[in-house]
This record gives structure tokens, C-alpha cells and sequence, in this order.
């Protein structure tokens, strides 16, 4: 039954998607999901109506998964050819859209074996991941669970783009102790270096900025992701902070990707001090959690 579902979304796609649909709205990009081929994919995740077409809010957010496909491909291949096996945990995976774009891409895409697993402290979103993952005949293991409780299991990626606040920072962490080859998260909600910004005792150089709210959070986010970056560097990982989503759809548009290259930074962990010591910051979530 289910078979036979996915082989009628993809004709009612393949019927819509004509050359001159497709070049009208993609013009010549090459895309790293094809709106035919993955069509069941792409209808499970609500970007494909049921007669295979999609309304503009839908093109926008597959341009989205699409490119964040592209940014985390160059690492997982180079996983692919290392291990017969690849292992990826996504934290927070909330409405996984992303797990379920990976697990697809290991499975149709780059025809490798997998065992992907996303969590989320939400139930609902769990059981609502289940079921996607069924319609598509994936095997992803979902499971209720908090970021601060990972135990110390491994994994070759993890990832966290939907993990708010210290949930990212309990997700680094994690990759950090087991030693993931890649990490890729995408920060929201950053609180902790705000907070403590906005403590009255404060002082020095930077007032202006910690005495106005809007550019206290807004400076907070910014600095708390160039520390977590500086600390990743110094734990061995060659670390990027790019923008994945264009800014005129979210403000929370930047991605930490490390892959791991080497051991320990001495000279990465003393730019790490420097840098916490000019901005007066305490040792937040992440230092603390990889001290522990």
C-alpha cells in the first residue's frame, strides 16, 4: 500500500513538473532534491500538494532543506567513504525534516547504510516523526528524550538546528566527548551571555551595548557563537559559521559546522580566554559542559 502511494505522488509530480515549471521557478540550478524523484519525500514534509505542485511558501522552505543539504553533504560523504556505516544523531529534530532529508539522501540518494536517530523532549513531535518515517519506509529511530541527557553514546554526526539556548551547547558537548567527526548546529535563543550582560554590577568598555536590551541580546547571540566556535577550534574541530537560511526569512540564520580535524588547540583555546576576558563573559554552558 505504501509502495504504491509513493509511485502515485511521484507520477502526479512527474505530470506537474514540466520543463518549463521547473525552469520557471529554479531557472538552471542544479538541485540537491528534485521535486519528481523525491516526491514522496517532499509530500510527507508538506512542501508537494497532493497533485505534485507547490505553493510559493512551500518552494521557499524546500530551497531551504535543499541548501542545507548541499552545506552538509561535502562532510557526509567524506563519512561515507571512511565508514561501511554511518551513524547521525540529530537533538531537537522537532518536526524532523531534516532527519527524515538525511535518512532519504542515505538511502536513495547516496545508497549507503545508515542508522540515523533523531530526539526531541516533545511527545507530540515524536509520534509525528514515527509516522513520517513509516509513510517513506525509513528506518529512523525517534525518541523522547532532553539535549542535557545523551548519555555517552557515539556518533559519526550530530546535529542540532533546532536546539535553543544551552540545549545547543549540551549537543556540542556531546559530539565533542565522542569524538563526532561532524558537527552541525544551528544556535537560537541565546540567553545565558545576555543575562549575564545584563547584570546592573557590570562595567567597562562595552556598557553601551549591555545597557541597551535590543543590542544586548542582539551582541549576546553573536558573541556566544564566535565563543563556541573559538572553543570547538580548540578542541581539534576546523570550525565555520555561515548563514543557511537567507536572512529575509528568519533572523536565526546562522550554522556552526566543525568537522574534526586534529587533537587539541593550545594556541585556539588561548584566543578562547582572550576573547571571554574583552567581553566579560562568565564561563558559559559549553565550557562547563566540556570541563565536566
Amino acid at each position: 500500500m505504501q509502495d504504491r502511494w509513493r509511485e502515485e505522488i511521484t507520477e502526479r509530480a512527474r505530470a506537474h513538473w514540466t520543463k518549463e515549471r521547473r525552469h520557471a521557478l529554479f531557472g538552471d540550478k542544479t538541485l540537491a532534491l528534485d521535486p519528481v524523484t523525491d516526491a514522496p519525500l517532499l509530500r510527507v514534509l508538506d512542501l508537494l500538494q497532493r497533485d505534485g505542485s507547490m505553493n510559493a511558501g512551500s518552494v521557499r522552505k524546500f530551497m531551504q532543506v535543499a541548501h542545507m543539504l548541499v552545506l552538509l553533504e561535502p562532510p557526509l560523504r567524506d563519512l561515507i567513504a571512511a565508514k561501511p556505516r554511518v551513524r547521525v544523531l540529530d537533538v531537537g529534530c522537532g518536526s524532523s525534516a531534516l532527519t527524515l532529508v538525511l535518512a532519504w539522501a542515505f538511502a536513495h540518494r547516496w545508497s549507503h547504510p545508515a542508522e540515523i536517530a533523531g530526539i526531541d523532549r516533545r511527545a507530540v513531535v515524536i509520534e509525528k516523526s514515527r509516522e513520517r518515517a513509516a509513510e517513506l519506509g525509513l528506518s529512523v529511530r525517534f525518541e523522547q528524550r532532553d539535549a542535557a541527557d545523551l548519555g555517552d553514546d557515539r556518533y559519526d554526526a550530530v546535529l542540532a538546528l533546532h536546539a535553543c539556548d544551552t540545549a545547543t551547547d549540551a549537543a556540542l558537548a556531546f559530539a565533542v566527548r565522542g569524538e563526532a567527526s561532524l558537527i552541525a548546529a544551528a544556535p537560537c535563543c541565546h540567553a545565558e551571555l545576555a543575562r549575564a550582560w545584563s547584570d546592573e554590577r557590570m562595567a567597562g568598555d562595552l556598557a553601551p551595548i549591555w545597557t541597551s536590551p535590543h543590542l544586548r541580546r542582539e551582541a549576546a547571540a553573536t558573541m556566544t557563537d564566535a565563543l563556541r566556535t573559538t572553543l570547538l577550534r580548540a578542541h581539534g574541530y576546523k570550525t565555520t559559521a555561515m548563514e543557511f537560511v537567507p536572512s529575509e526569512h528568519t533572523p536565526k540564520n546562522t550554522m556552526i559546522r566543525a568537522v574534526r580535524a586534529s587533537a587539541r588547540d593550545p594556541a585556539a583555546h588561548a584566543e578562547y580566554e582572550a576573547l571571554k576576558a574583552a567581553l566579560s563573559a562568565p564561563a558559559l554552558a559549553l565550557e562547563r559542559a566540556l570541563s565536566a
